[in-house]
């Protein structure tokens, strides 16, 4: 008996111990984040930096996606085959490398520094969702992979509205990038001795070897459906607000600069109370499409009015009600873990990741070449060119939602 209360107090503190760990992993998605959305609103300068127009800056900075997609598989494996200590606080260090590579203004540099920040921030939310899942009980998961997406796009909020007035207050580009890098190793380092050290079992071989887990995961199609809508939910921000945003506010609706910026920052703003808001009545409901389709539909009723009723509330208002209801983009990563065997946990969260964002590698070279390319174009009707533009998110909305319906409902209340 003293030997069975002995475990069960080891096996609490373990789990009060991932929960702490987990708690100081959101400030690495925090700072990820605000490196992700921070070009956004120094574009101009960025220009000048690099000495390429603004298609080209929207080149370099999308190169993130292409090493964030493929190294979530890597980060997947790592954490299911070597638990979170080391790895997690290995992608802090790949992130920040990035920053201080990316300080150095040439083309080169750029790209490298970018998908270096691509790579490391691969580890952020995987690892945070890895370690939420062992730190909470699956009738919370829901929840704090909520709570994890609300602190990743408050450190968007920040990296868009906060970010801007420093770099136009006189803070230099090179200075900006080198002060968050350091920043991200920091965190790293406190990182390295909070989290609880794991007796990983030893696995028997299987013939996919190292890329067995992901065998089980990519061959079960709600994997895909999964990654599908993530993506589809997920691009109209990481795209249409973090990289194109900015400009399109300008240049089409005419906004000033500061004004363009609060606009934007509304969305990721949104996000802080959409993604825990969301992922709570997912739990709530024991039913997680519903949660899924209600923050979808009103994603798409937001978009349909700020393009073709732009003056009916505010452009701010707008995008903070998307930005709420887009949090609903998260519910496909507690499904995917649902509909997946636990022992494959780190690499369910790793395949989300690399589907949600190959998405977003094909989708926004689609879009900056039909869209961003013309933007401030001479002769344009400019109602126009931003109607069309957003009538691409619709379409992209409407497949988001047709596909959900797809989904396996995993809730405990589920019929």
């Amino acid at each position: 008996m003293n030997q069975a209360l002995g475990q069960a107090q080891r096996g609490s503190s373990m789990t009060r111990a991932f929960a702490i760990a987990w708690g100081v992993s959101l400030l690495f998605y925090f700072l990820e984040y605000a490196v992700r959305s921070s070009p956004a609103v120094m574009m101009p300068e960025l220009v000048r930096a690099f000495g390429v127009p603004a298609l080209g800056v929207s080149s370099i900075l999308g190169t993130y996606y292409y090493t964030y997609s493929t190294t979530s598989l890597v980060a997947g494996i790592l954490l299911d085959r070597l638990g979170a200590k080391y790895v997690v606080p290995a992608g802090m260090a790949v992130l920040g490398a990035g920053c201080l590579v990316f300080a150095v203004p040439q083309v080169w540099t750029g790209d490298v520094g970018r998908m270096l920040q691509g790579a490391g921030s691969a580890f952020a939310f995987t690892g945070a969702v890895y370690l939420a899942s062992h730190g909470f009980s699956a009738q919370r998961l829901a929840t704090a992979i909520g709570v994890t997406q609300c602190l990743g796009m408050l450190g968007g909020t920040v990296g868009q509205i906060g970010v801007g007035p420093l770099i136009h207050g006189g803070i230099s580009l090179p200075g900006y990038w080198v002060g968050v890098g350091v920043l991200v190793l920091l965190v790293g380092v406190v990182l390295v001795g909070l989290v609880p050290r794991e007796d990983i079992p030893a696995r028997p071989k299987a013939s996919g070897g190292i890329f067995s887990t992901y065998k089980v995961v990519f061959s079960n199609p709600q994997s895909y459906l999964c990654g599908l809508v993530a993506g589809l939910l997920f691009v109209p921000t990481t795209i249409g607000d973090m990289v194109w945003g900015v400009r399109f506010f300008q240049e089409d609706k005419l906004f000033t600069y500061s004004g363009a910026v609060l606009a934007v920052s509304m969305v990721p703003f949104g996000w802080v109370i959409g993604c825990p808001l969301l992922g709570f009545l997912a739990d709530h409901w024991g039913r997680r499409k519903p949660a899924l389709m209600v923050g979808a539909a009103v994603l798409l009723l937001g978009m349909i009015q700020l393009v073709y009723l732009p003056g009916l509330i505010p452009a701010w208002l707008s995008l903070f009600v998307m930005g709420v209801a887009s949090g609903a983009a998260m519910i496909p990563y507690t499904l995917i873990k649902e509909v997946n065997p636990d022992e494959v946990k780190g690499s369910a969260t790793g395949a989300i990741n690399f589907l949600t964002f190959t998405v977003t590698a094909i989708i926004g070279p689609v879009f900056a070449g039909h869209y961003g390319k013309t933007l401030g174009g001479a002769g344009i009707d400019l109602a126009a060119h931003f109607q069309h533009a957003g009538l691409f998110w619709v379409g992209i909305i409407v497949v988001a939602l047709v596909a959900s319906v797809f989904l396996r409902e995993t809730g405990h209340r589920k019929i």
